[in-house]
C-alpha cells in the first residue's frame, strides 16, 4: 500500500459524482488536505503522482453505474502506474461496500458516505480539522452551496438517502453562519441552500432553530446578493419562509418543490405525505404571496402503482400549474427500499420512457411559454462565465446554476467579469434559455422588479 503522509504532500485530485451535497463534502475534504500543504485539484485529470479520491454517488441505477465505470477506470490508471493512490468514498461505497470489496479487490482503501474524519486519517490527518477548517468553494466562487442538514427522516419508499447518509441531522445555525461568511469573503455572491429535504430544518437541534432565523441570519451577511433554496419537502412547509422570500431584497423567488406525483393512490404507496388537495393548495398560496416567482419541481414516472389512470393526472396537473421547469424521473426500483424489496417493478423500461418523454414535451412547451413573458424586461443577472469576446453567460433570480436555463448575454461596450451583478434588457427567449444586451454593467439592486 502507498500510505500518503502530511510530512510529505503532494497532489490530490479529488473527482465529486452526483449531487451538490457530495460536491460540498469534497469541498471540505480538499479544504483541510490544502490547509495541510497538500496540492488539490477537483474534477481533474490526475496525474502519475496523485492520490485520487473519487466521491461516488449511489443513488439510482444510472448514477451506480456511472460510479462503477469511474472505479474501473481509475484502476486500470493505477494498474498501470498512472496513480499514485486511489480512495473510494461516498454514496456508492455505503451502500454497497461489502459487495464492492468483493467485485473490485483491486481498490484498498474504500470509505461510506459519513466517513470524512477517515479518510483524512488516510493522510495522517486529525479529524477535528473538519471542524477548524474553513470550506472553500471548488469551482465557482461567485455561487457556493450551503448544506444545512444531512440525512433523512421521511423514508420514502422509492429513496434509498435514509440507508445511506442515516436520520436527519441539523447543522448547527452559528455553524452554517460562519461557513457562510467565510464563503462570501472568498467571492460568493450567491449561496445555495441544500440538504436532502430544507422543509424539516432545526427541529433536531436544542432551541429548534427555524429555517426561517436561519435565512435571516444569513441576509445579514455584508456582500452577500442572492440567497436561493433547493429541495423543500411539501408537507409542513413554513410558509413564513414565503413571507421572508416577498419581503428579502437577498431572497431568490425561487420555489424547488419536489413533489414526485399527484395520484394520491401513488403518494401513498410512495409514502409521502403530502396529498393532492395539500399540494394545490400549497401551490396555490405560493402563486398568490409571489406571483412572479419560478416554481421547479421533480416527478417520478413509472412507479409501480402508477396506472394510465394515475400518469394522465400527472400530465393533467402538469398542464394546469405550469412549472418554470420539470425535471422528470423513470422509477428506478432500488434494493433495500420498501418499494425495491416489495413492490413489482410492472412499469415496462419502454413504458417508463414513453411517459418521461410525453411529460417533458408538455412541459417544453409550457417553458418557452413562461419564459417568453420576461422578453422586453430589464433585471440584474449574476455573470457566471465568458463564452466570447463580447458575449457571457448569466442567470436570474430564477434560475438556478446547473439545472436551469441560463441569460446569453451581449456586452459589446462594456466588458463584465464572472461574478458581477449586471443589468440587462432580454430580447428574446426560447425553451430554455433568454438572449439578453446589457444596459448597464453596475447593478447595485439584485431584485427584479417585473412590470
Amino acid at each position: 500500500m502507498v500510505c500518503a503522509s502530511a510530512e510529505q504532500p503532494g497532489g490530490v485530485c479529488i473527482v465529486t459524482l452526483g449531487c451538490s451535497k457530495n460536491l460540498v463534502d469534497s469541498e471540505r475534504l480538499g479544504s483541510c488536505l490544502r490547509y495541510a500543504g497538500w496540492q488539490v485539484r477537483y474534477d481533474c485529470e490526475p496525474a502519475a503522482d496523485d492520490v485520487l479520491v473519487l466521491n461516488t454517488c449511489g443513488f439510482i441505477g444510472d448514477a451506480q453505474e456511472e460510479s462503477v465505470n469511474y472505479i474501473l477506470r481509475a484502476v486500470e490508471l493505477q494498474q498501470h502506474g498512472q496513480l499514485r493512490d486511489l480512495l473510494v468514498m461516498g454514496c456508492l461505497s455505503q451502500r454497497f461496500g461489502q459487495e464492492l470489496r468483493a467485485e473490485i479487490p483491486e481498490v484498498a482503501h474504500w470509505y461510506g458516505a459519513r466517513d470524512l474524519g477517515a479518510v483524512l486519517a488516510y493522510f495522517d490527518l486529525p479529524q477535528e480539522l473538519l471542524r477548524r477548517v474553513p470550506r472553500h468553494a471548488s469551482a465557482h466562487s461567485h455561487y457556493a452551496y450551503l448544506k444545512i442538514a444531512e440525512g433523512c427522516n421521511r423514508h420514502c419508499h422509492f429513496c434509498a438517502i435514509p440507508g445511506i447518509r442515516g436520520g436527519y441531522r441539523s447543522v448547527a445555525p452559528e455553524r452554517l453562519l460562519e461557513e457562510a461568511r467565510g464563503l462570501v469573503a472568498d467571492g460568493a455572491k450567491e449561496l445555495i441552500l441544500v440538504a436532502q429535504e430544507l422543509t424539516s430544518y432545526g427541529q433536531d437541534l436544542p432551541h429548534r432553530p427555524t429555517l426561517l432565523q436561519l435565512l435571516e441570519g444569513l441576509e445579514a451577511i455584508e456582500g452577500l446578493g442572492w440567497i436561493r433554496m433547493h429541495y423543500a419537502y411539501p408537507t409542513g412547509y413554513p410558509l413564513e419562509v414565503l413571507e421572508w422570500m416577498r419581503s428579502s431584497k437577498k431572497a431568490c423567488r425561487y420555489f424547488d418543490l419536489p413533489l414526485q406525483h399527484i395520484s394520491d393512490r401513488v403518494l401513498r404507496s410512495m409514502n409521502r405525505t403530502h396529498t393532492s388537495q395539500s399540494t394545490y393548495a400549497l401551490i396555490e398560496k405560493v402563486r398568490t404571496l409571489l406571483p412572479e416567482a419560478s416554481l421547479r419541481t421533480s416527478l417520478i414516472v413509472g412507479y409501480p402503482t402508477e396506472g394510465e389512470a394515475e400518469f394522465r393526472q400527472l400530465e393533467e396537473f402538469v398542464r394546469q400549474v405550469e412549472f418554470d421547469q420539470v425535471g422528470v424521473f423513470t422509477y428506478s426500483s432500488e434494493a433495500g427500499t420498501y418499494a425495491g424489496d416489495h413492490l413489482e417493478d410492472c412499469v415496462p423500461e419502454a413504458e417508463k420512457h414513453a411517459r418521461r418523454d410525453a411529460i417533458m414535451e408538455l412541459q417544453q412547451e409550457i417553458s418557452a411559454r413562461r419564459l417568453a413573458r420576461f422578453v422586453g424586461q430589464t433585471m440584474p443577472v449574476l455573470i457566471d462565465d465568458r463564452v466570447g469576446a463580447h458575449e457571457w453567460v448569466g442567470r436570474m433570480e430564477f434560475a438556478s446554476p446547473e439545472v436551469d436555463g441560463e441569460v446569453q448575454v451581449r456586452s459589446p461596450e462594456q466588458p463584465l467579469t464572472v461574478g458581477q451583478f449586471a443589468r440587462v434588457r432580454i430580447t428574446a427567449s426560447d425553451t430554455y434559455d433568454l438572449e439578453a444586451r446589457v444596459e448597464f454593467s453596475e447593478c447595485k439592486e439584485q431584485r427584479t422588479e417585473l412590470r
